[in-house]
């Protein structure tokens, strides 16, 4: 549930919540198609259907950023209560997402920079490998349609280190990571995301991977997907509480 008194007061405008049109005959609409419809009739399906489209993605990100689960899942309903006030100004030229992701970075930053946390780590401090458990590198077959509850164990334990050490990151390489190999997008897009040019992309992305590559071996290319994980409850959640202050405002 959103508490910033500073982020509701921003509110100026808000849903409406019809009885039709239902989630069903909106889902195969374009993103673009949905904005039209909440820019003509304010409508809360529409918006909430924007939202569980685009959940994931934009926690991931925030998670990249913040590395805190409730700070990111408060930046993802503030994010999209500052899109829906100036949601004219999306230009349907551009992905929905792309823009979304701009909005989100944004907000995460504004969030670090109040906490006095922007910091830029110059070195990379590889946490040590506890326990006696096999090496993450030598783990395979993480595709596995029978996987034994050791097995699993394994993978739990990998995507915990893989995780650890995705933190550990300095924050250029850590964002540029999730956006690549945690949210599979492209050069092309997270260079228009972030503001920067490909070959920066690029640079980021494989220092990060050479980091990650000491720290834990090969194995994180396959778990990386796996990381951040997002659930149907936050998903739920952060819709339920955005539409609470879009409709009761």
């Amino acid at each position: 549930m959103l508490r910033d008194l500073k982020v509701m007061a921003m509110i100026k405008k808000t849903l409406v919540v019809r009885d039709k049109p239902t989630a069903s005959d909106l889902e195969s609409r374009t993103d673009n198609q949905l904005v039209q419809q909440v820019l003509a009739q304010n409508d809360a399906t529409a918006f909430e259907l924007i939202m569980r489209r685009h959940n994931q993605r934009l926690y991931r990100l925030a998670r990249s950023i913040l590395k805190d689960a409730d700070d990111a899942e408060d930046v993802v309903q503030e994010t999209y209560l500052r899109a829906f006030q100036k949601l004219e100004s999306f230009r349907a030229d551009s992905e929905l997402s792309t823009w979304l992701s701009r909005i989100a970075i944004n907000t995460a930053y504004r969030r670090l920079r109040r906490r006095g946390r922007v910091v830029f780590f110059e070195d990379f401090a590889s946490p040590k490998n506890e326990g006696d458990g096999p090496h993450p590198a030598f783990i395979e077959g993480v595709e596995s349609e029978e996987p034994s509850p050791e097995f699993q164990m394994q993978i739990t334990q990998l995507r915990s280190l893989l995780q650890e050490a995705i933190d550990m990151l300095p924050l250029e390489f850590r964002t540029v990571f999730v956006l690549a190999k945690v949210d599979g997008r492209s050069v092309k897009e997270i260079a228009t995301i972030l503001s920067i040019n490909e070959q920066t992309v690029k640079t980021r992305l494989h220092r990060a991977k050479a980091k990650l590559r000491t720290n834990i071996g090969d194995a994180f290319e396959d778990i990386a997907p796996s990381v951040h994980q997002f659930d149907g409850a936050r998903c739920d959640r952060i819709v339920a509480s955005v539409l609470i202050a879009l409709t009761n405002s």
